[in-house]
Parts: C-alpha cells; sequence; structure tokens
C-alpha cells in the first residue's frame, strides 16, 4: 500500500499536518520528512518496532551509527553526550539548526541513550559513538517539539547511490516502510549534511557536506565578546588588548589569531555602526603594544551574544542589561574586573584618564587570561 503524501506546499493549514504527522510518529509508525539538505524517514525513539525498520532502510557509513538522534535543541546535546567537547558545543551552538551532523562519545553512563528501547539503542550506537544532528526544516522542529521523547532519523539507501531530495526520491527507496510522506519540494541544498567526529580539543570531518571545511574550523574558534556603551572607548581597548595578549600566547601575530583559533570582538549597548575609537583610547592601548586604529563601532546584537563563547562586560550594569535582554546567555556573561568592580568611562576625560582606564583593563585581562580557553604556545 502506498504512503499518505501531504504536499505541505499546498495545505491550508501546516499545524493539521504537524498534528497528524506527530500522531503516526506516537503510533509507531514511520513517517518522510523534507530537512534543508534531503528526505529523512524518522521515528519515534520510543518504539522498539520502528527502530528494526529504520535499520532495515538505513544507508550504511563505515564505524558509524545507522541511525541518527535528532535534538530538539543544542542545549539537549548535553543530555545525550554528556562528555561533549567545549568544540563540540560551540559547533552545536552555531551550526544548529542546520546541516551538520557530529559524532559524540556515548560512553557515559548518564546519557540518556541508554533509557531508550535496546533495538533502538542498538542501531543509534555504532563504534562507541553516537550521530546527533538538528535538522533545520521547521516542521520537522515542531512535530519533535509535540513528540514525547526522542526521533531518530535514517537516510535512506538507494542501490543507485546518491540521496533522496524530494519525496518521489523517498517513496522510491523508504515507500514499503513509511505510512506517511511530508513533500515540500526539492531540498533546499539537495546534499548531504557535513559529519564531523569530535576529537580532543578539535574535529575531523568524517564526511564533506553543504558546509565546508574551513567553515567549521572558523565556527570552532574560541569567541570573546567585549561590551560597554558607546563601543568607543573600553570595548575597543579591551578588544585590542586582548587580541595583544592571546597572540602573545599563541606565538603569533595579532591579525593571526584568528587562524589559531582565536576570534575577538567588541559592541556596545547604545553604539552607533562605523564609529572610530576615541583618539585618546587609540593613543592609550598604543603606548601598552596594542593597535585599535582601525577600530568601527558596532551596536550590541542577538547574533553577537548567540555566537559569543564569553561575554565580558565593563560594568554591572552592563551585564544586567544583556541578561535581560538574552537571559539564554547567563552563563556565558561576566564583569571583566575578577573583583566585580566597574570600570568606569573615560569618555570626555584627559589622556592620563585613558591611560589610566587601558592599565586597568589590561590587569583584569592578565587575572583572566588563564580562564579564557587561550592555550599558551608549547615551547
Amino acid at each position: 500500500m502506498p504512503p499518505m503524501v501531504i504536499d505541505l506546499r499546498r495545505t491550508e493549514d501546516p499545524r493539521d499536518v504537524v498534528h497528524r504527522a506527530v500522531q503516526a510518529l506516537a503510533e509507531g509508525h514511520c513517517v518522510a520528512f523534507p530537512t534543508e539538505t534531503d528526505y529523512v524517514v524518522a521515528a519515534s525513539g520510543r518504539c522498539a518496532t520502528a527502530a528494526r525498520a529504520l535499520a532495515a532502510l538505513a544507508e550504511q557509513h563505515a564505524g558509524e551509527p545507522l541511525l541518527t538522534l535528532a535534538l530538539k535543541s543544542h542545549e539537549e546535546a548535553l543530555d545525550w553526550a554528556p562528555r561533549i567537547t567545549p568544540v563540540g558545543r560551540r559547533l552545536a551552538r552555531r551550526c544548529w539548526p542546520g546541516p551538520v551532523a557530529m559524532l559524540v562519545p556515548d560512553d557515559h553512563r548518564d546519557s540518556l541513550v541508554y533509557r531508550l528501547p535496546e533495538p533502538m539503542r542498538d542501531a543509534v550506537l555504532g563504534g562507541g559513538r553516537l550521530r546527533i544532528r538538528i535538522p533545520g526544516h521547521p516542521l520537522l522542529a515542531d512535530c519533535m517539539r509535540m513528540l514525547l521523547g526522542p526521533v531518530i532519523l535514517a537516510e535512506p539507501a538507494s542501490p543507485s547511490g546518491g540521496r533522496a531530495v524530494d519525496a518521489a526520491s523517498v517513496i522510491e527507496r523508504a515507500g514499503g516502510a513509511v505510512g506517511l510522506v511530508i513533500d515540500d519540494g526539492r531540498a533546499r541544498y539537495s546534499q548531504p549534511p557535513s559529519t564531523i567526529e569530535l576529537t580532543g580539543d578539535s574535529f575531523r570531518l568524517v564526511r564533506p557536506g553543504v558546509v565546508t571545511e574551513d567553515a567549521l574550523q572558523r565556527l570552532a574558534s574560541l569567541m570573546v565578546l567585549f561590551v560597554c556603551t558607546g563601543n568607543t572607548c573600553r570595548s575597543p581597548m579591551a578588544e585590542a588588548l586582548f587580541r595583544m595578549m592571546a597572540a602573545e600566547r599563541l606565538g603569533c601575530r595579532p591579525d593571526e589569531i584568528e587562524r589559531r583559533g582565536v576570534v575577538v570582538s567588541s559592541a556596545g549597548l547604545a553604539a552607533w555602526g562605523g564609529g572610530p575609537a576615541s583618539a585618546n583610547a587609540v593613543e592609550a592601548v598604543r603606548e601598552l603594544g596594542a593597535d585599535l586604529a582601525g577600530h568601527e563601532s558596532q551596536p550590541l546584537t542577538e547574533s553577537l551574544v548567540s555566537q559569543a563563547d564569553v561575554i565580558l562586560t565593563m560594568t554591572a550594569a552592563h551585564r544586567a542589561a544583556i541578561l535581560a535582554q538574552f537571559p539564554e546567555a547567563g552563563g556565558r556573561v561576566a564583569l571583566l574586573a575578577t573583583d566585580r568592580r566597574d570600570v568606569v568611562d573615560p569618555v570626555g576625560g584627559s589622556l592620563e584618564t585613558y591611560r589610566n582606564c587601558a592599565r586597568q583593563i589590561h590587569g583584569h585581562l592578565v587575572a583572566r587570561m588563564d580562564t579564557l580557553g587561550v592555550e599558551p604556545r608549547a615551547d
């Protein structure tokens, strides 16, 4: 019996499609969904019989699990892979939802993977690893939010190779195993997700896909953000001094730290875009060996906050303002000063005022450098 096909592009109420798909999954059926890369076959992780059906049609990759665990959010990764590395957490926050799959260790006793039914657990584990992903299609995301328990995905195999990039090709490969197919036309990218394996403090590209290795390397970088009010005095000075100090640790020039995996920027809560740094700020950090001449101010944005691993503010009021607007960043926002004292704004002051401010910022950075993740060069 052929599966039911629902054309998402012609439906009047997408919510009805979500409810029908969730009901099918909850009843133990397999459902074919579009993602941004291809079409996948999904099942509830609570259903042992669905695990066997998924495993039977899944494309196999040497040394990898048969099936993929789909997550609802990047925060959920720690529930399934408590040993996920800092690099893995950065990539999860910056790449998901999106076309990246991660192979992560499954060897932690607190992992939720060990609560899955045995057939499903066996199919999602392979070589001591678990493959996790958050596909970037809103309908699948809506279904996952409504379904109790995890969703497991299979990439349906084909003797002729290639991927299922539309409803017709997924029906050809898996029609007998699915009861419902959601048709949303050809997948946006129509190429595989990039699959990476986390390795210590880095990663390796296991299977190339949409996101290039160079892009992944940048996304895996440590990103430090300094925040003040106008982004013309304090936070630019902190940015320039940190770049200089990070370069010293990494054994490179300040303009080379991004290639060494460290990205630094600054922003202001009330900044206008494109303004230069204060002339006194430029001179004050120059005397300490840092370069601020090419700085352009920028306002603090949601994107900057979401990308940053560490957000250091000049005052407690700055920190409070960020947390009020972006409460999800709570664990990543701190005062620059370890003694929790504010760095007083030097705006309008003399060059000596700026010198004192720059020295104060430099001292706070010295106290913090060992905790910011910039590892010294091995001699």
